[in-house]
Formats: C-alpha cells, sequence, structure tokens
C-alpha cells in the first residue's frame, strides 16, 4: 500500500537503499493525505504521515501547505 499511495512508512520507496530523499511535492501530498493517513497509522504501523528520508524544510514547508489545504479563513 505504502508504494502504491506513497504513503510514508516502513514500506516505502524512499527507504530503498540509494533513494532519493522526498522532497517539496511528496511532503505536499503527504500533507494532503494526512488526516486519513493518520487514522490508518493508529492499526497499521508500516505506515506513517511524515517520511523520515527528506529534503528537511523543503519536504516539511510542502507537508505544512497539504496541511494547510484543510483549514479556512474566519469571516467576521
Amino acid at each position: 500500500m505504502a508504494n502504491v499511495l506513497l504513503v510514508a512508512g516502513k514500506g516505502s520507496k524512499y527507504k530503498l537503499e540509494n533513494a532519493k530523499p522526498a522532497g517539496f511535492w511528496v511532503g505536499f501530498w503527504h500533507g494532503l493525505i494526512a488526516p486519513i493517513v493518520f487514522l490508518v497509522s493508529l492499526f497499521n504501523d508500516d505506515v506513517s504521515i511524515w517520511e523520515t528520508n527528506n529534503k528537511g524544510k523543503l519536504y516539511a514547508f510542502g507537508f505544512l501547505l497539504g496541511i494547510g489545504a484543510f483549514t479556512r479563513g474566519t469571516r467576521h
């Protein structure tokens, strides 16, 4: 499942030997799917919401933008 849906975790393609670290777009994707993946990760230890083999701030920025897609501005 991890490779098909690009989900972070033990089976991630970014954990393979000589794999490039996850970048901005992967971080963005992981942010978008984080709420669903969090629920899955409660029952499956092979899935996580954050890819540990990442490009640091670039990945984190994409992740935050992806998470931010679920927020709405407040209106007064």
